[in-house]
Parts: structure tokens; C-alpha cells; sequence
């Protein structure tokens, strides 16, 4: 029977051929050389926290959670090589002990560091780019198996290319990251009005390291965080309270309200206030990568889309009216963040500072609906999906959002004219290969 594979969302899956778990890249390239000869293609899963189909495939579907090792780390540079299968918490744990850190991170580590730069996976600050902007270089294991390591000096084209790839043109194996000196955080979250916040957003931006909120549908309050760095060393809330906040009333407790929103949606305007106003204020001050992760257990579905920073307040406003509107029952918020600009071909962030905004779905409540109407909104504003999250987008209406689709899709003609790790979800988004 084959083995079966399911994302961690429980709302992907599928059932390879084969499913491989290489433990370094000679065994990659020998199941590649496999999925070849049998005529299958060959998918990578990381740590399955994607909402889209990108990964599912009947025929060879690799997972590198073997590959995990750090294999240099050069404490003057901050150069760091590992293999491409490593979490995100598990390399921010490692690098702290050398101190060092990532720039920025999500609010999500348990993702594998090839697939969160894979699908363009970001934080928020204006001045910081997306995690493949911390990439230094990336070795890709090709469709004949010979390795193949690129860089900004050594195959610029391939670079802009690879680092936000989905997958498409060979399976990341190891990779540098540039990681920067360890430094303390202090975030501070707090409740403001929405409208004072959107208002005063260019200043919030600009003026903290980090900034990014969350705003329920029916409430006139937005959940701010700011986080700064700080000249201290860190001070980590006792254990307790930290599970207590980041774990009970995070999350168990908000799961229920979610469910009684679900039963009977009559309420979700009043639950979504009351969830706003006992948000509070909150002041953490810790190592960086703990500030900025957060545990998300609550069940749900993600859209999110890169629009122009300029248009942030205006489409923020836009998504809540729909939101808030008689069509739709929605218990969940609404996230935004900034991301700078970068270089990379299929960066939804390419050329020009990015405001991300997403909608969410609690689980077992439509979201077809809803999710469509925000998205023909923000495309229409010159928004790009996230690659790692709920998008109806084909490669004809992808094309002329990105300047540079073409130089992407001579790379990939280039580095994998077969089509060998392509899947219904590649040829969907980006086209056949050939």
C-alpha cells in the first residue's frame, strides 16, 4: 500500500508512489534517478505547513526531515551551513548558543528552512526582507543528480530564481544562511482603535523594528505588536505564565469561542468584540527568535496576499467591510505585516515594499466564498499570493504581476526542461516547464 502524506492542516494529502526519507544528498540524487526511470515526478514535503496542493503528487514525494544537520558555522562572517531539512526553531536554538540569529523570522519555526524560503515565507519590518533574503547560497540537486550551488556571484539568474522556487527546478539540499549577531527583542503588545492605527500606520512602520496587528471583523480595535531591539540581555517570562498566555488563552480558550462562533454565528459579532477587548497589553522581552514565534493551534485556513505598501490602510479597510459583512461568518482576524523589498523572481515582495494581509477561516466554516471576494479585492490593488497559502491564481493571470516571470521561466526551462519536479499545482501556477 502506498504510504500516505497529509499537511498539517489535515486538509492536504495524498498517497505517493514513493516516499522517500534521504539522509543526504547522494540518496536524493539516487531517488531522483529512481522517480526518473519509473517516468514519476519528484515533490519535496517540509514540514507540511503550506495550505495549498504544492507538495501532493501519486508519484516520488521526498522528505528531508533526515537532512537536519548544521554542518559550519563561521562565527566571524556569520556564514552558516546546513542542510536544507532543518526547522526553523531547532537552527534558531543552535545559533543562539554560537551568537548568532536569523535577521527576522515568521511567527512559525517548526517549518523546514528550504520550505519557508521556498514559498517566500516572511515576518514583518519594512527594512527586512523575506527568510530566502537571509540565504547566502543554495545547493539544488537536479533532475540528472549532479549538484549544483548558486549564488549571487556564481549564476545571478539561477539565484534571483531559486530562492523562492516552490520546488520547481531541483530539490534544495543544503544551503548558507547570513545569519547576524544575537540580540535581544522587546515587544509590546497593545489594543489602539483600528482607525487611529490605520491612520498612523506610516509612523507605526517605519518607527519600530517589527510591526504588524490583527483586527477582528465587527470590532472597531486593532492588536498591535511592536518589537524593537533592545541593549539588554533577555528576561523570559517564567514558564507558566508563558504556557498560560501563549498556550491557553492563545489558543485553547480562543478554540472555544471559535466553536461556539461556529454553532451558532449569530454571535460571532459580539464573541469577535469581546476577544478583541480582553486582548490586553502585553510587554516581553527575550531572545529574538522567542519573540517572534507564537504557537498556533487553533484549526483554520489561510489566504494572503502582498499588496503595495502604499495601498495598506486602504485595503485593510476594504477586507474588514467584506468581513464584517451579512455574507460571510468569520470568528478569525485579519493579520497584517510589512516586509521590504527584494530581488528574488517569484517574491511576491519583488521590487517594492509589501503589505501582507491575511484572512483566515476557522475550521468546518465555509471559506470558498469569502476567501474569493478578498482576493479578487486585493488582486485588483496589484497583490501576489503568498505561495504557501489559499490562492485561485493560474499562470496566465500570475504572468503580468511579475516583472521579471520570464527570466524565471527561462531558469527553469534552463535547470529543468522535463518538468521532472513539477506537479498539477506547478503547472497550475507556473506553467509546463517546457
Amino acid at each position: 500500500m502506498p504510504a500516505s502524506w497529509t499537511n498539517f492542516a489535515g486538509d492536504q494529502s495524498c498517497e505517493p508512489a514513493v516516499f522517500a526519507r534521504p539522509a543526504d544528498r547522494r540518496s536524493v540524487a539516487g531517488a531522483i534517478a529512481r522517480a526518473r526511470e519509473a517516468r514519476q515526478v519528484v515533490r519535496v514535503a517540509g514540514s507540511g505547513h503550506s495550505f495549498t496542493d504544492a507538495v501532493l503528487t501519486d508519484g516520488t514525494l521526498l522528505s528531508l526531515d533526515r537532512m537536519n544537520r548544521i554542518l559550519d558555522i563561521d562565527r566571524e562572517t556569520g556564514l552558516v551551513r546546513v542542510e536544507a531539512g532543518i526547522s526553523l526553531g531547532a537552527l534558531s536554538d543552535a545559533l543562539w548558543d554560537e551568537g548568532l540569529a536569523f535577521a527576522n523570522l515568521g511567527d512559525i519555526d517548526v517549518q523546514s528552512l528550504a520550505g519557508a524560503a521556498a514559498t517566500g515565507t516572511h515576518g514583518t519590518g519594512i527594512e527586512l526582507g523575506n527568510i530566502s533574503t537571509g540565504l547566502h547560497s543554495i545547493e539544488l540537486t537536479l533532475a540528472d543528480g549532479s549538484a549544483l550551488e548558486v549564488s549571487a556571484a556564481s549564476d545571478p539568474d539561477a539565484w534571483r530564481a531559486a530562492r523562492v522556487a516552490i520546488g520547481s527546478l531541483g530539490v534544495i539540499t543544503e544551503a548558507t544562511l547570513q545569519a547576524v549577531p544575537a540580540f535581544t527583542l522587546e515587544s509590546v503588545e497593545e489594543t489602539a482603535p483600528i482607525e487611529r492605527t490605520l491612520d498612523d500606520l506610516d509612523d507605526l512602520v517605519a518607527g519600530n523594528d517589527h510591526f504588524g496587528f490583527f483586527t477582528f471583523p465587527h470590532s472597531d480595535l486593532a492588536m498591535t505588536k511592536a518589537c524593537n531591539r533592545i541593549d539588554t540581555v533577555p528576561r523570559p517570562r517564567p514558564r507558566p505564565l508563558e504556557w498560560f498566555d501563549d498556550v491557553v488563552m492563545t489558543n485553547y480558550a480562543y478554540w472555544g469561542i471559535c466553536i461556539l462562533g461556529r454553532a451558532r454565528p449569530k454571535l460571532i459579532p459580539r464573541l469577535n468584540r469581546l476577544c478583541s477587548e480582553l486582548s490586553g497589553s502585553r510587554r516581553v522581552r527575550d531572545r529574538s527568535y522567542r519573540v517572534f514565534r507564537t504557537p498556533r493551534r487553533v484549526p483554520i485556513t489561510e489566504m494572503e496576499y502582498a499588496i503595495p505598501r502604499e495601498r495598506a490602510a486602504e485595503a485593510v479597510r476594504a477586507v474588514r467591510e467584506i468581513a464584517a459583512s451579512d455574507r460571510y461568518d468569520v470568528p478569525v482576524p485579519i493579520e497584517v505585516r510589512f516586509v521590504a523589498a527584494d530581488d528574488a523572481y517569484l517574491s511576491p515582495a519583488n521590487g517594492r515594499e509589501s503589505c501582507y494581509i491575511a484572512v483566515h477561516q476557522f475550521s468546518g466554516l465555509d471559506w470558498g466564498a469569502y476567501f474569493g471576494e478578498v482576493e479578487a479585492l486585493l488582486t485588483a490593488m496589484g497583490g501576489r499570493p503568498h505561495w504557501g497559502k489559499r490562492h485561485s491564481q493560474t499562470a496566465a493571470t500570475l504572468r503580468p504581476m511579475y516583472p521579471e516571470w520570464e527570466s524565471f521561466a527561462t531558469v527553469r526551462r534552463r535547470l529543468d526542461p522535463d518538468g521532472t519536479f513539477a506537479n498539477a499545482y506547478v503547472d497550475r501556477a507556473l506553467g509546463a516547464a517546457a
